[in-house]
């Protein structure tokens, strides 16, 4: 590292990291979280999910295999920002188009690197996800008092609403299935089950699942009513992924789901935030986590059939499993510490997790759900 440093982590608490900047210059808030994985730092960063959040990476080789249009999983970066314990290398990749770090740059996403990492990451799981400000001067110059103030008076993200900020302006059709050697992305064709997908924050290979299993998909935005889901005569409703606190979102979303749940006996399938807004809409609550579960190497146990997924995950609050109402079943579970990771309903095809069984980036085990999706809208068909 060089004698002057040219990016500052500070937070709330005070604490200060060094280290080298990269990507774009400035200054932001957000709260810190960390992520395992070992593979798909591009699909994290433009995750819609981290919205609000600067994410620390455990695993040291980021950037290695450069950036691609392909991976991203929306138009742009989400997440607030990164901090690496390696300074980030040129790509060495056949997919490569262009550097992460220039990515960045032109996407307006900040960097940190040569931090230690693992002292970062004992002192979340120790303290919980802080508030920090990251702060990437080529010249090296910080205010460090106007930095821990600016930490500190980030507000956090419980009671933040950010679906809205990251759902789509209006309606669209999707037709494009999961990727493929040796073409890439093909098209859906044929007719299908009609499915109306609610984005408060979707991931692109949700969606391209949800055609693979079949779906003609129709997605609506984060404040869609029922009216406007039950307008397009679909099939089934999916409920998508997304950033901030689901009680927040669920003062809009929660109305809508139990308003279709009331007039219609159609499958309902939600993922992470949608799992949450579902459990709201079942009578449940939901509680923010002291760190979140974020990686792809999460174990979680199938209580229906006994087996192990080895699960991605990135949320950070949960649905409190004592709340659960007794039409309401627990399925699966975290065997990390014990958490909830997923919900039927006992005696209609409503079902939900809190993982991601997309898989990207994250292990291939959890792709039944999106069949078993598809199965409970060819028995009602």
């Amino acid at each position: 590292m060089p004698a002057k440093p040219t990016a500052c982590l500070a937070l709330a608490d005070g604490t200060l990291f060094y280290g080298m900047g990269f990507g774009a210059t400035g200054q932001t808030e957000a709260e810190l979280c960390f992520n395992t994985a070992m593979t798909g730092y591009q699909e994290i960063m433009t995750d819609p999910s981290y919205a609000g959040q600067i994410v620390t990476f455990t695993f040291p080789h980021i950037g290695n295999v450069g950036v691609n249009p392909d991976d991203d999983e929306t138009a742009d970066p989400v997440a607030a920002g990164m901090v690496v314990k390696w300074d980030p290398t040129e790509p060495s990749n056949w997919r490569a188009s262009e550097p992460m770090v220039d990515w960045l740059t032109r996407r307006g996403r900040i960097g940190i690197g040569g931090v230690d990492t693992r002292r970062l990451t004992r002192a979340i799981r120790q303290q919980g996800a802080p508030h920090v400000a990251l702060a990437h001067d080529p010249e090296g110059n910080f205010d460090i008092e106007a930095l821990v103030k600016a930490a500190r008076a980030f507000s956090g993200l419980e009671g933040l609403d950010l679906a809205k900020d990251v759902t789509c302006a209006q309606s669209y059709k999707w037709d494009e299935m999961r990727w493929a050697w040796p073409d890439g992305f093909p098209k859906r064709e044929g007719k299908g089950h009609k499915v109306v997908a609610i984005d408060y924050g979707a991931k692109r290979n949700i969606l391209r699942c949800l055609a693979s299993a079949g779906c003609e998909v129709t997605v609506l935005p984060a404040s869609a009513t029922a009216e406007d889901v039950l307008a397009q005569n679909p099939d089934g409703l999916f409920l998508s992924n997304g950033p901030g606190d689901p009680a927040a979102t669920g003062e809009y979303a929660v109305p809508m789901i139990k308003e279709v749940l009331d007039k219609t006996d159609m499958p309902v399938f939600g993922i992470c935030l949608g799992h949450q807004m579902l459990a709201l809409a079942l009578g449940a609550k939901t509680i923010k986590m002291n760190h979140g579960h974020h990686g792809a190497n999460h174990p979680v146990k199938d209580y229906e059939t006994g087996k192990v997924e080895i699960t991605s995950m990135n949320h950070g609050f949960t649905v409190d499993s004592q709340t659960l109402p007794a039409n309401v079943k627990e399925t699966h579970v975290s065997l990390f510490d014990g958490s909830n990771c997923g919900i039927r309903v006992t005696d209609r095809p409503v079902f939900s997790v809190q993982y991601h069984p997309e898989a990207s980036p994250g292990p291939q085990d959890s792709f039944y759900l999106f069949e078993r999706f598809a199965d409970a809208m060819s028995a009602r068909s």
